[in-house]
């Protein structure tokens, strides 16, 4: 903010937004579907999205839609007037672009044409307006953005339709498009879950893709299937509330589904963790679901929080960056944002897989890409009082916006900057975070805290010092090597901090100026 003397003067963009990365622009899609119209908005085009802003209006442009063949009259202006705020809205925000793309109902209706010709007016552009198989490519791309090395089925359930697609890597198979949208089932079914999954059933026993899902993943999207996984949550009392990537092994959603296809669904408990505007099509949801599994045969389902928006931002992405590891660019942005020095957190990681060797910890490609995440988000709460950065750092990690991760993994980044900041504690005051993860990653955590804690110590968090010191093996002890223009840095703390983390090995230690 500029001294002008005017406090009431209007703001620029680069003033009102000193938190985002500098040098880009947000960018924006707009997804009109069956059931729901969203905006979202990211910080800008990249491999890993943060949205900056997610909104979306139930339309129901599909109601009706499989009796009349059109789009009804109230749902079209619902969606429009969506739209025009949406519009406003991107505008608003600086958006650099704007894309907006529509999928069943849009494509289905005999009045489709008018409803796209007034989209286009209010965007001032142009409106995609999927296929079927277009479909199951698009969100297939989402989940491949936001899964490490997905291999499986990608079912994306709407208001309108099912998509199914292989998966492998970012290797697709041939899309499949059903009419098994809960909006359009319920409809066709007459309100009879019964009857749906008689439908489902009939129309699936088709279905090339889910004859190769036998002993696979199969990745859900859409937001009734997010409603059957918060419902599982909470009668689990699974410690971690986010949707992306929670897994269900195969038996239990399959129980899940005939459980929710076969109650009252207002009776069922724990149903108030579901919206109302959702709890209508939840059975119907439910019934797809269970075919899938009963036919497909998959051994469990991940939950996918990104699809047809993020697949559709992917597509636009460079080969380069589609290769990139999102969990370390959103770990790295993090480190940019809020760490004390950047550089800093870029040396912690081959520093500390140095100390992992002169320890004998071995790591699996996946460990060392997440002690890799770790050391970059090693500072981002040091602005919180010293008594509460471990836990401040568990609640980024546990509720952040991170892909590429699967929860045990999120555990063993929250929990190895816990011990970062906390030390070694009791069990009884660990986070509950902790319990998603196996003993082998929580030693990890616990070895990745302790040497961080090592590395802050000599640092002070400014760049240029630990990779001129050096933490080896010889002989019987773990060696700390200080060279001698900084051997002021040697002193009680630092032996501290080395012999805990050498007792976490059960290693004794010293310290050599050299």
């Amino acid at each position: 903010m500029s001294d002008s003397g005017d406090p009431l003067r209007p703001y620029s963009l680069e003033e009102i937004t000193p938190g985002r990365l500098p040098g880009y622009g947000p960018v924006g899609v707009i997804d009109i579907g069956s059931n729901s119209v969203r905006l979202v908005l990211y910080e800008r085009l990249s491999r890993a999205l943060t949205p900056l802003f997610n909104e979306k209006v139930l339309a129901g442009l599909g109601r009706g839609l499989s009796e009349t063949g059109k789009l009804a009259d109230e749902s079209v202006d619902s969606a429009l007037a969506a739209i025009r705020r949406f519009r406003q809205l991107a505008s608003q925000s600086g958006a650099t672009r704007l894309d907006v793309i529509a999928t069943a109902a849009v494509r289905d209706a005999d009045n489709g044409a008018p409803f796209i010709e007034a989209v286009k007016e209010i965007c001032g552009g142009d409106l995609q307006v999927l296929t079927g198989q277009d479909e199951a490519k698009v969100s297939a791309l989402g989940v491949a953005s936001s899964f490490w090395k997905p291999d499986g089925v990608v079912g994306d359930l709407g208001g309108g339709s099912l998509e199914l697609i292989d998966l492998k890597g970012d290797r697709l198979g041939v899309g499949e498009t059903f009419p098994l949208g809960g909006l359009r089932l319920s409809e066709v079914a007459k309100g009879s879950t019964r009857k749906a999954g008689k439908i489902a059933a009939d129309a699936l026993e088709r279905s090339e893709g889910l004859k190769g899902a036998a002993g696979r993943t199969f990745y859900a999207v859409g937001g009734t299937w997010r409603a059957l996984a918060s419902l599982h949550m909470h009668r689990t009392n699974y410690p971690l509330h986010i949707m992306h990537h929670y897994a269900i092994p195969a038996d239990e959603a399959f129980e899940l589904c005939r459980m929710v296809v076969r109650s009252d669904v207002s009776a069922i408990e724990g149903i108030d963790v579901v919206s109302r505007a959702r709890r209508p099509l939840l059975p119907f949801g439910a019934a797809v679901l269970e075919q899938v599994l009963k036919i497909g045969q998959p051994d469990v389902v991940l939950l996918s929080a990104l699809g047809l928006r993020e697949g559709h931002l992917y597509e636009k992405l460079s080969p380069e960056a589609r290769a990139e590891d999102p969990l370390i660019v959103a770990s790295a942005e993090l480190a940019d944002l809020r760490s004390r020095s950047p550089g800093h957190c870029r040396e912690l990681a081959p520093w500390t897989a140095g100390v992992f060797e002169a320890l004998g910890i071995s790591e699996t490609e996946d460990e060392a890409r997440l002690r890799v995440a770790a050391c970059l988000l090693a500072d981002i709460a040091w602005r919180a009082h010293p008594d509460y950065r471990g836990d401040q750092a568990v609640a980024m990690i546990a509720n952040g916006a991170f892909i590429g991760v699967d929860h045990p993994g999120r555990g063993y980044l929250a929990m190895a900057i816990f011990h970062r900041y906390a030390g070694t504690v009791s069990e009884s005051q660990l986070p509950p975070i902790q319990r998603l993860m196996s003993s082998r990653l929580k030693f990890r955590a616990r070895i990745l805290g302790a040497a961080m804690r090592l590395a802050y110590g000599l640092s002070a968090a400014m760049p240029g010092i630990i990779p001129r010191t050096e933490v080896v093996r010889e002989g019987e002890r773990i060696v700390l090597h200080i060279p001698r223009d900084l051997q002021a840095l040697d002193g009680e703390a630092i032996r501290r901090r080395l012999d805990q983390l050498a007792d976490l090995a059960d290693q004794a230690s010293t310290v050599v100026v050299t």
